[in-house]
């Protein structure tokens, strides 16, 4: 008896050190901005499309009678903000179906597994974003010098470009749109309201992460022909309405304030999105300049 405990004392020591290893691993940035975690109330966009992120980081619900899709999850702390926005709109938390992400960061999936893990959901990413959701960030080549940066997250199925995931009668296209990530990517589908469909455009804009010389990151070599030609597709997509991973990147502030009523009308805002493109293809432009 006396031998038994003490071998259950040091598998029980054994496993917290493991644990506490792994809690020591995960490191989030410090400096992190205040609007990333502040509280937004949720509303509902077009269609079954709604807004259920903070203030900055833009999570999506799309609701379905067969269950729901969320995309995106914001940072760590971002679970129980997620959680009671989509039930603060009358959905069930538990019948989120499909997990998806525009890009593996800690900004985007900081909360994932443990919404996964609460859930008990699927988690789908691009192709080229698993080895960094799986292992926390870590192979990520701008950010894996600073170890796991979010609790790592295995994928259920990889994605590819124009996968269509189906869900209740939703439609969703991936759109492979790298260089961000190796596999950031965008979403296309057709949400449905009493007198309108519109098209819409979940899109990972192509910001610049990296301050390093493009020809001198061993980890992405082929990240200039990526950026490139995710500028050359992003700049042809037709669509009716659009908002990215970030509300900021597409003026969610200036279209949406808390209590307004439903207008998806004020996210037709095809100039904005040309902009926000020409924006960032200068910085681009930019740095290849000085290859």
């Amino acid at each position: 008896m006396q031998k038994n405990y003490k071998a259950f004392v040091v598998c029980m020591f054994s496993l917290f050190c493991s644990l506490n290893i792994f809690a020591q691993q995960v490191n989030e940035p410090k400096d992190i901005p205040a609007e990333w975690s502040q509280p937004y109330q949720p509303f509902r966009i077009a269609g079954n499309l709604y807004y259920v992120g903070t203030y900055d980081l833009a999570c999506y619900l799309v609701a379905t009678p067969k269950g729901h899709i969320l995309i995106n999850t914001g940072l760590a702390n971002s679970a129980g903000i997620i959680k009671g926005n989509i039930e603060k709109l009358g959905f069930k938390f538990t019948d989120l179906k499909i997990l998806l992400t525009t890009q593996a960061h800690y900004d985007h999936l900081g909360a994932m597994a443990e919404i996964k893990k609460q859930t008990g959901t699927v988690f789908l990413v691009d192709e080229q974003d698993a080895q960094v959701a799986a292992d926390g960030g870590q192979s990520d080549y701008a950010f894996g010098n600073k170890g796991a940066t979010f609790e790592p997250v295995k994928a259920d199925r990889l994605l590819h470009n124009n996968n269509i995931i189906k869900l209740g009668g939703t439609k969703l296209k991936i759109l492979h749109h790298p260089g961000h990530t190796k596999g950031s990517c965008s979403y296309l589908f057709d949400v449905k309201d009493d007198t309108h469909t519109y098209r819409v455009l979940i899109a990972n804009l192509p910001s610049i992460v990296t301050e390093n010389d493009f020809d001198s990151i061993p980890a992405y070599p082929q990240i200039a022909q990526d950026y490139a030609y995710t500028f050359r597709a992003m700049e042809k997509l037709k669509f009716d309405i659009w908002f990215s991973s970030h509300a900021s990147q597409f003026n969610l502030h200036k279209k949406h304030q808390p209590g307004d009523a439903y207008n998806p009308e004020s996210f037709m805002d095809n100039d904005g999105y040309q902009t926000a493109l020409a924006e960032l293809k200068k910085e681009f432009d930019k740095k290849m300049k000085k290859q």
